[in-house]
């Protein structure tokens, strides 16, 4: 079974997330916080999918560490974000896909299937 780690700190799209994600079969870990994936308190997934507006750090910032670390940097990176820049921002930030907000969940589940 394909793992996706989600991360972002609002509780209802987490849980939303969750849902979408295990309903169409994929195993999901939920992370309030980038703090836990600075600090590798997590179990490696297929992708990661990564707000960009965290509290108390940008998720652009994430995906640069998790690009230059050995272990997760061939994991795919889609960023999420209602930002009007997130297609450059995400780029910059080494991310393979951006998805902005709102979005419909085939359009979602569809561009997970493109990087996992």
């Amino acid at each position: 079974m394909k793992k996706i780690v989600v991360t972002d700190d609002d509780p209802g799209i987490r849980d939303i997330f969750k849902m979408i994600f295990e309903t169409a079969g994929y195993q999901v870990q939920v992370i309030a916080n980038g703090d836990d994936l600075l600090n590798n308190v997590y179990d490696l997934p297929n992708l990661f999918l990564l707000d960009k507006q965290l509290s108390g750090v940008d998720g652009t910032d994430i995906c640069r560490y998790l690009k230059q670390q050995e272990t997760t940097a061939h994991i795919p990176v889609i960023m999420i974000s209602a930002n009007p820049q997130i297609d450059k921002l995400s780029a910059a930030a080494g991310a393979d896909a951006y998805i902005e907000k709102p979005f419909e969940i085939k359009y979602l589940l569809e561009m997970v299937e493109r990087y996992i």
